[in-house]
């Protein structure tokens, strides 16, 4: 069981693959500056370090961008994204409904949303990563 754990912030996405039968993880890294000029990736994986630009307007983008390093044949650490079973998000303000890890669903998001004038900066940040997510792992 490989895990995906996302921490999405106002302008970065810093993340961790972990093989949960042998609790490694398998890589790690961020992109810094997204929708800013100099967008950088930092990515760990295999005992080396990739570093390199890229412009990203958004974090759907960036999180499309991490899932095509995750399967890349130099840097990946998968062969399919298939292989990722769970992704967990780290979340800045979820609201007092949200007190505990919470599965995802259309209503966990409508509640999400209603919550971004407590955290504007990070939380649309954290739900388009989220969608990007829901979107591999339906």
């Amino acid at each position: 069981m490989k895990i995906l754990v996302i921490n999405a912030g106002s302008s970065s996405l810093k993340y961790q693959l972990i093989d949960m039968t042998s609790e490694e993880a398998l890589c790690s890294g961020g992109i810094e500056r997204i929708g800013i000029e100099g967008t950088k990736i930092t990515h760990k994986a295999n005992g080396e370090k990739f570093v390199f630009e890229k412009p990203l307007a958004n974090h759907t983008e960036a999180f499309n961008l991490l899932m095509d390093t995750l399967i890349d044949a130099k840097m990946g650490v998968i062969k399919s994204t298939s292989e990722i079973t769970a992704i967990g998000h780290r979340y800045v303000n979820a609201g007092e409904e949200f007190m505990a890890p919470t599965l995802i669903n259309d209503e966990v998001i409508a509640k999400l949303k209603e919550n971004i004038p407590f955290a504007p900066l990070h939380d649309p940040a954290h739900i388009a990563c989220i969608e990007s997510c829901r979107a591999i792992l339906p």
